[in-house]
């Protein structure tokens, strides 16, 4: 439900590009309120809350032992999902906090941050209490989200609300929560959902342990330090590491392509729209945005790409083609587990993959190319600014197109598991049922 939410107010930023007049009257619907909503439910509203269940879930799984505590859990994620609320309701009243990626307030962050750690508590728990003493390369990477957003989420929270630092600090503090945030977590979460699916799929062992081993220390040595702009006004040696992460974060990517390149190969199983196919999409578009983030650091290109449309659509590529894709294949993995084999509609999730491939595709790529249009006219002192930024409307009407299709995607996502789950309790309703009648004939009781 957050998910379709934030397409809606994704697309009503859009279109405020196109028709700059339209909702003018409505105050809570601007620009300046619609962006912050779609990125607080994209991440917090969405991506944060899936991949918790897909940790939970591999937790358990892979450790052979029962969720600890699951009402606590529970009730943990409904708490996250009041804090979500309430900050969506603060950011469309006015009240955002201006950081990228962290707009809600502070009363808001102070619930989320009850909530994860409640859940990660008991999923540390969980984690002791294993049958199987042996780690999956999915765990390792489990285990550090779980212990990375506490981190960054009440440090930027402590400097940026609480404590405020001052001057430019701010600044520095917001880009390098961004960066953990989208680089570092959801690279973990994804990557410790695609080492379990993809195997399973194939009905093969990972190729290898090691080589996911060491991509897992070089993301967490290089990642981290990622998110600040080349031309960001700050000591200079800052953006020149943040850059220089950027180049090294390459080496992980070429980990994680050579890992599921040699899981794959020799095999003929084909996706067919299911798991698999969002899986290995996910894979893929991981490797590509890296790439592109390692390129855009460097001096010569980001003078180009800086502050253009083009670090938008690579951002938007990680969530929705990389993370987006990969949590998808997890959830139509995981849920026929827990509703029965047969709920899942493939046709609808076939339906479902072509709509989310094929929108964050048509969502990020052409913003990262109308970006570098804009940019080559930005750096031309002879074009005028107004030209050089109509450069990209092409590029951004296009997207505009993908934006439908992520909507419709989502909206697929909802059907298909709402079917689904009533499904599932009106079956359960229904043996209930039968199970108190048979208990009332013998006492002459018709049913």
């Amino acid at each position: 439900m957050w998910l379709v939410l934030s397409s809606v107010f994704s697309l009503i930023a859009s279109l405020k590009f196109h028709a700059p007049t339209m909702f003018a009257d409505h105050a809570w619907l601007s620009y300046g309120r619609a962006y912050p909503a779609w990125s607080h439910l994209l991440v917090y509203g969405f991506c944060i809350p899936a991949g918790l269940g897909v940790s939970l879930w591999l937790l358990a799984r892979l450790g052979r032992v029962e969720l600890a505590r699951p009402w606590i859990i529970a009730w943990s994620a409904e708490l996250w999902h009041l804090g979500v609320l309430v900050g969506l309701v603060a950011i469309l009243a006015g009240q955002t906090t201006g950081y990228e990626w962290f707009e809600l307030p502070r009363y808001s962050a102070v619930i989320l941050f009850l909530a994860f750690v409640l859940i990660t508590v008991w999923a540390f728990v969980t984690y002791t209490r294993r049958t199987v003493e042996a780690l999956y390369p999915s765990q390792w990477f489990v285990l550090a989200a779980l212990f990375w957003f506490p981190w960054i989420f009440s440090t930027a929270t402590l400097l940026l609300q609480f404590f405020p630092v001052r001057g430019v600090v701010q600044a520095a503090v917001n880009w390098w929560y961004a960066g953990n945030l989208l680089n570092v977590w959801l690279t973990l979460v994804g990557l410790a959902s695609t080492f379990y699916i993809l195997p399973k799929l194939l009905g093969r062992s990972l190729q290898s342990h090691y080589l996911a081993l060491f991509a897992f220390c070089t993301l967490i040595l290089f990642a981290t330090w990622t998110g600040i702009p080349n031309h960001a006004a700050l000591p200079a040696w800052m953006p020149a590491l943040s850059g220089a992460a950027s180049v090294m974060s390459l080496i992980p990517a070429l980990a994680v392509a050579a890992i599921v390149l040699l899981t794959v190969r020799g095999t003929k199983m084909s996706c067919g729209g299911g798991p698999l196919c969002f899986t290995r999409f996910g894979a893929w578009a991981l490797v590509l945005v890296t790439v592109s983030l390692a390129l855009s650091s460097l001096p010569v290109i980001a003078r180009v790409t800086d502050y253009t449309w083009f670090g938008h659509g690579q951002t938007s590529l990680r969530i929705y083609g990389f993370f987006g894709m990969t949590i998808l294949g997890a959830i139509y993995h995981i849920f026929p587990h827990l509703v029965g084999a047969n709920r899942i509609c493939p046709r609808w999730m076939r339906i479902n993959f072509w709509l989310f491939m094929s929108g964050s595709v048509l969502f990020a790529l052409p913003l990262m190319l109308g970006g570098i249009a804009q940019g080559l006219k930005l750096a031309n002192p002879n074009v005028a600014f107004l030209d050089a930024s109509k450069a990209a409307l092409m590029a951004f009407r296009i997207s505009t197109l993908g934006e439908l299709l992520l909507l419709a995607g989502g909206l697929v996502l909802l059907f298909n598991l709402g079917a689904a789950i009533v499904g599932y309790y009106r079956v359960l309703c229904k043996t209930a049922y039968q199970e108190a009648t048979e208990d009332l004939e013998p006492l002459g009781v018709k049913s």
